[in-house]
């Protein structure tokens, strides 16, 4: 199985899934990247009470592909997957059809992770223009209207969509100016092409270390321990909250006493200080969570996005 990772129970392990089955969770994106890490690292930390685990990669579709797998599999609690913001909260809005629903179709078990977002200048364009803040650039947005830009990784990406309920937030205009990817559009931010972008921030995190990109705000409601000095957009406009997350979710007929026993070892794994070190590295910050708070994030997360894409205009078909 392409970029599957096997690991064999102990035989002490006291597995939560029939004796001899094995339990694979499907990543709707391809191997390597940080959800595919996380995803990993559950599956090495659980197999203790879960028994033998696999990662199955099923990219494609902005993750549609791989998520629909996941709707359509047995509830058994042999199937699990990764519900993404994309997947759950965007994809939804921006697709005209959707080949699963995601408000319905899947049991929540946890959230997993949280990954900051950040605001971010060109070091040389911030000290021309005399920028130093959130409020600074907003200030200058509105005294020179139309003279501001923005990339993104193209309509419809994570950053483009920040950008828009920015924009929306702060009463401002800027030009959205979409490039075919995350890289081009830091390239372009870096050689002056564009104003600001907003980054991932363990993308941005060596230009900003390297003095390249002058970092404005995380875009997370609280500041983030990678960036302590670094203030949250939303200490300049009240409840500005967007960033990247995902967790785990399983078909939606799964039985209760099987998510809560699959979520209680989840759980387990991402309090673990090995989780937290190596998610750090990421930039990441594990967040366990109830079935029910994650289902009840989800669904918020489903509406805000509502607004931000039609807001934005982006589609994809």
């Amino acid at each position: 199985m392409a970029g599957a990772l096997t690991l064999a129970p102990p035989a002490s392990a006291q597995s939560a899934t029939p004796s001899g089955k094995i339990m694979r969770i499907i990543v709707p994106y391809a191997p390597g990247g940080p959800i595919d890490v996380t995803a990993r690292l559950m599956a090495e930390r659980v197999k203790d009470t879960l028994g033998t685990v696999i990662i199955e990669n099923r990219p494609g579709g902005g993750g549609n592909i791989g998520v629909d797998a996941l709707a359509k599999a047995p509830p058994d609690g042999l199937t699990l997957g990764i519900a993404a913001v994309a997947t759950h909260a965007i994809n939804p809005w921006l697709y005209s059809k959707m080949p699963y629903n995601a408000a319905s179709d899947f049991a929540p078990i946890t959230q997993m992770v949280r990954v900051p977002n950040v605001l971010v200048m060109n070091a040389d364009t911030a000290r021309r223009l005399n920028i130093n803040s959130v409020a600074d650039l907003i200030k200058y947005a509105k005294a020179n209207p139309a003279k501001l830009n923005y990339a993104s990784g193209g309509n419809g990406s994570a950053g483009h969509l920040a950008g828009e309920l920015f924009k929306a937030q702060a009463g401002i205009f800027a030009l959205h100016i979409p490039y075919n990817g995350g890289n081009p559009a830091q390239l372009a931010l870096l050689s002056g092409q564009v104003d600001f972008n907003f980054d991932n921030l363990a993308t941005a995190s060596s230009n900003i270390k390297a003095g390249k990109l002058k970092a404005l705000a995380v875009t997370t409601a609280r500041r983030s321990a990678a960036l302590p000095d670094v203030p949250a957009v939303a200490e300049t406009l009240k409840g500005f909250e967007i960033d990247t997350w995902w967790g785990l979710v399983a078909p939606a007929a799964t039985p209760k006493d099987v998510v809560a026993k699959l979520s209680a070892a989840f759980v387990a794994a991402l309090n673990s200080a090995e989780a937290k070190t190596r998610f750090g590295m990421l930039m990441a910050e594990p967040v366990a969570s109830t079935p029910e708070q994650f289902g009840a994030f989800m669904k918020s997360e489903l509406a805000k996005y509502k607004k931000v894409v039609k807001t934005s205009g982006a589609r994809v078909d």
